[in-house]
């Protein structure tokens, strides 16, 4: 590996139809090499709802694994229009992010950390919450 390649970490949903768009912008967005693919049916839900101890370890030690072994400085969690994984409106699942992320922080992540949300065009939307 070319030990000057920079990464980016995305907890992405694993609908297909998210995939492009999400690299595509981490790459613009954040001048990355590559972008670490996490991916859940709903991870925004898996993360909120903390109810599958697995699923969530799973998670975190992959975001772990990318920034220690990558050296990835950004991470962004996904939401998305028609998610079969949440099937839920679009306010619930900007909720789940919200809370998602405020876990996300405490799993010690050095780097930034975005909440992005795909539309029903398939074009990435950063969320911003005030803190």
């Amino acid at each position: 590996m070319n030990n000057s390649a920079r990464f980016a970490t995305v907890i992405n949903c694993m609908d297909g139809r998210t995939q492009l768009p999400i690299i595509n912008y981490m790459r613009t967005k954040f001048n990355v090499d590559y972008v670490d693919n996490i991916t859940e049916p709903g991870p925004v839900k898996v993360i909120a709802e903390q109810s599958n101890d697995f699923q969530l370890r799973s998670i975190q030690q992959r975001v772990m694994i990318s920034q220690d072994k990558h050296g990835s400085k950004h991470l962004a969690l996904v939401a998305h229009y028609d998610c079969t994984g949440n099937h839920v409106e679009k306010n619930k699942q900007i909720e789940q992010l919200r809370k998602s992320l405020e876990t996300i922080r405490l799993w010690g992540f050095k780097g930034m950390i975005v909440g992005l949300w795909v539309n029903e065009n398939w074009q990435v939307e950063e969320i911003t919450f005030n803190r």
